[in-house]
C-alpha cells in the first residue's frame, strides 16, 4: 500500500534536504580525511603508498602462494621499492584535497544510497520496497568488494610489472605523482564498477532485454574476452598473476548468469507438435 501521495513541492523540498544530509556528511568525511591524510602512519603513506613497498600484504600473500605451488615469484623481493616524484609546485596539495573526497565519496557510499533509498521509498508497494531494498544492500556490496579486489590484486600487480618493466637499461624508471594517483584512482574505481555488473544483468533479466541463454550462448567469447582484459590489466607472462586476475572477472560472468531469468520454453510449439502428431499418425 502506498503512503498518502506528496505534492510536487512536498517532493523538491524532500529532494533538497536528501542532497543536503548526502553532501554534508561527504563534506564531514572529507575533513575527517584530509586531517588524517598526513604523516608517517596517515593514510596516505599507510594505505595509498603501501603498493608502492616491498612488505605490502599482498606481495606477501602471492610470495607464500607461489611457493606452495612451486613457483619462484619476484613478488618475494622485500627490497622492492618505487619513488614517488613531483614537479608541480602545487600537485601534492591538490592531491591532498582529492584523494580526501574520493575516499570519501568511497566511504559515505552505503550512506548516500540510504538517502536514496529513503526519498524513493515512499514512491514504492511494500513487495517492490523489498526488491529495492535488496538492490541496494547487494549493490553496495558488490562495489567495496570490487574495490577490495581491485586495491588488493589488480592495481598492486599492474603497478609491480609497470614500474618495473624496461625497454632498455639506459632508462632509470621513476613514477610521477599524478600518474601513480591517476591509475590508483582508476583502476579501484573501475573494478567497483565491474563487480555491479550481477546487478546491471539482474536489472536487464527484470526487462526482459537478457535471460540466462545469453550467457550460455556467449561463454567461450566471453572467456577469450576476460582472458584478453586480464592481460591487458597485468601484461606480464606470469600464468598466476594473470589467473589472479581472470578468476574474479570469469566468477562476476557466472554471478551475473545465475540471477538472471532462465530462457522462456516454447510451450505453445510443444502443445502445437502435440496435437499435429496425431493427424500425422492417421
Amino acid at each position: 500500500m502506498q503512503q498518502e501521495e506528496m505534492s510536487f513541492w512536498d517532493h523538491l523540498e524532500e529532494l533538497r534536504w536528501t542532497l543536503f544530509r548526502s553532501l554534508a556528511a561527504l563534506f564531514i568525511f572529507a575533513i575527517l580525511l584530509f586531517a588524517f591524510m598526513r604523516g608517517e602512519n596517515g593514510i596516505f603513506d599507510a594505505v595509498i603508498l603501501a603498493p608502492t613497498r616491498g612488505d605490502f600484504f599482498t606481495y606477501q600473500l602471492f610470495c607464500k602462494l607461489g611457493s606452495l605451488f612451486g613457483v619462484v615469484s619476484d613478488f618475494c623481493d622485500t627490497a622492492f621499492r618505487i619513488h614517488i616524484f613531483n614537479i608541480k609546485m602545487a600537485s601534492q596539495f591538490f592531491t591532498h584535497m582529492t584523494t580526501s573526497f574520493w575516499i570519501a565519496l568511497v566511504l559515505t557510499f552505503p550512506y548516500l544510497m540510504y538517502e536514496v533509498w529513503k526519498f524513493i521509498s515512499p514512491a514504492l508497494y511494500e513487495n517492490e520496497k523489498k526488491s529495492v531494498r535488496w538492490v541496494f544492500l547487494f549493490g553496495t556490496g558488490m562495489f567495496f568488494l570490487g574495490c577490495a579486489v581491485g586495491y588488493f590484486a589488480v592495481f598492486p600487480v599492474t603497478l609491480r610489472f609497470l614500474a618495473t618493466y624496461q625497454i632498455s637499461e639506459a632508462i632509470t624508471e621513476q613514477v610521477s605523482l599524478e600518474s601513480y594517483m591517476d591509475n590508483f584512482l582508476m583502476l579501484i574505481f573501475i573494478m567497483g564498477v565491474m563487480f555491479e555488473m550481477p546487478l546491471l544483468s539482474w536489472l536487464l533479466s527484470q526487462l526482459g532485454l537478457v535471460n540466462r541463454s545469453f550467457f550460455h550462448k556467449y561463454r567461450r567469447h566471453a572467456v577469450v574476452g576476460l582472458l584478453v582484459l586480464s592481460a591487458f590489466i597485468t601484461p606480464s607472462g606470469d600464468p598466476f598473476t594473470l589467473s589472479l586476475v581472470f578468476i574474479p572477472l570469469y566468477g562476476l560472468f557466472e554471478l551475473s548468469a545465475f540471477f538472471v531469468k532462465p530462457a522462456p520454453k516454447d510451450d505453445d510449439d510443444d502443445d502445437n507438435d502435440e496435437e499435429l502428431l496425431p493427424e500425422v499418425i492417421n
